[in-house]
């Protein structure tokens, strides 16, 4: 299930391959052994592992000399030595309820640092029809049926993090919802990191298959948590350097509909690495929110195969990002029958000297006849010295479509500022209200009212409203 973004995707593959990955990949290897569920009913997961190890092997870390990672560098991942931890962290004793959300209190896997965490789970509040699980508790009688979703790479189209996940990760989450069935009560997939004695690497882990006629809304959240935090209302984006490398892969059948919001708030020292694959078919529908607003370095790849007519996709993002930090969105939308729709709107909010980057792509070819695509990037910049490269991209080779595409990017307005301070607003406030009504187009589309909350809180609260701060 992945698209072809790019003739060069297999360019950062060796023949010697990358002592730096191996080392990584080693040390999963080792733990996985002992984590893994029982081989005899997962064979054919040990044979997409073995084939995404072979590919790590004899593949390097992307940089910057490559055109899709140009504005993103990795040198300094390289620097930092990363470790696997296998101790129990769900035994660390902190309260889970302050990082539930109200809407899915008893609809939530945990996972921390990559490793299921049961203590902290709770799926009691969903009704028949839904296996919302850990792969290793997945339903015996169902296992076989995973191997169709998990992996499903078209030779050349590869990708060294997501093989690294591929090969070795520990734990992963399932939500499958059965044909028909409508779930009305959000699923919060909560995965932590926290600090542990050295870098932790984590490679979360998760499988969203909605069988034909269902309807399910999943929240996908990763969070940095510290340990000993002594205001359990004080949730804040901590000092500490990890790494998670994540994989989603969403499959949505024939008139099945999957809301899907993304949350990234991870460490602002982090690395944060994620890639959502999602497959349409005929007459479905998805929606997706992905907010990015921690790490050092992340990078969202986000892709789209529609592989049936009439298929509906709206995509909306927000990046807000400050300090030195780099936040990379990739996506690509590929449509291939005829009446699909697709609706793009991607926002960055960048202060200090942060640098945002957005590369989208949609692909209309020949047969994508009567598509209707649009994407807009609209970037906001809150400093002199913040920094945006966008590059949105339409490749239509049919002739029966409506497409539009375009990217904007500006700074707060003087004549705005002067006249909300005409209404007795100081300037400060004036710039939070214009910041806020900017994010707020893409926060109030969340269908959570708990989350819209929190993110909305945390566009109030940006430290980098003032110019040049």
């Amino acid at each position: 299930m992945s698209i072809q973004v790019s003739q060069n995707q297999a360019s950062n593959t060796l023949v010697n391959g990358d002592p730096y990955l191996s080392e990584l990949l080693n040390q999963f290897q080792g733990l996985i052994f002992e984590e893994v569920p029982q081989p005899e009913t997962f064979a054919w997961l040990q044979q997409v592992r073995d084939r995404a190890a072979n590919f790590v092997r004899h593949s390097t870390i992307p940089n910057t000399r490559e055109e899709e990672w140009r504005f993103t560098d990795l040198s300094s991942l390289r620097q930092v030595k990363f470790n696997v931890e296998t101790r129990g962290f769900w035994s660390i004793k902190f309260d889970i309820t302050r990082l539930t959300l109200p809407e899915a209190v008893d609809s939530r896997l945990v996972f921390v640092n990559g490793v299921f965490a049961p203590d902290l789970s709770s799926v009691a509040d969903l009704p028949e029809g839904i296996w919302v699980e850990d792969l290793a508790e997945f339903p015996l009688e169902y296992r076989d049926r995973l191997q169709n979703y998990y992996s499903v790479e078209e030779e050349g189209t590869q990708e060294v993090f997501t093989a690294l996940n591929t090969a070795a990760f520990t734990n992963a989450s399932v939500v499958w919802v059965g044909k028909n069935v409508v779930v009305e009560t959000p699923i919060h997939l909560l995965f932590l990191s926290i600090p542990g004695n050295s870098p932790i690497l984590s490679q979360p882990r998760s499988l969203v298959v909605a069988e034909s006629g269902s309807s399910v809304t999943l929240i996908e959240d990763y969070l940095y948590q510290p340990t000993n935090i002594e205001d359990p209302d004080q949730i804040e984006l901590g000092e500490v350097v990890h790494f998670t490398n994540a994989v989603t892969e969403i499959w949505v059948e024939e008139n099945a509909q999957v809301n899907h919001t993304r949350i990234q708030r991870e460490s602002a020292e982090a690395f944060h690495i994620g890639k959502t694959s999602v497959s349409q078919a005929r007459d479905s529908r998805y929606t997706c929110h992905a907010i990015n607003l921690g790490a050092k370095l992340s990078r969202h790849n986000l892709e789209i195969l529609q592989t049936g007519e009439q298929t509906e996709t709206t995509l909306n993002g927000l990046t807000m990002i400050s300090g030195k930090q780099l936040s990379d969105t990739h996506s690509a939308i590929a449509l291939n029958h005829p009446h699909g729709t697709t609706d793009q709107l991607h926002k960055c909010i960048v202060g200090d000297r942060a640098h945002a980057v957005f590369n989208g792509k949609v692909f209309v070819p020949k047969p994508a006849q009567l598509t209707n695509a649009a994407q807009l990037n609209r970037n906001l910049l809150l400093s002199s010295k913040a920094r945006v490269d966008t590059k949105p991209q339409l490749e239509i080779t049919a002739d029966n479509v409506k497409c539009a595409h375009g990217a904007t990017v500006s700074q707060l307005e003087d004549d705005e500022i002067f006249y909300l301070q005409s209404r007795g607003i100081d300037e400060n406030d004036a710039r939070k209200l214009l910041v806020n009504a900017f994010a707020a187009e893409v926060i109030n589309k969340i269908p959570i009212p708990s989350l819209r909350e929190i993110l909305l809180n945390i566009v109030n609260n940006l430290k980098s409203i003032s110019p040049d701060s």
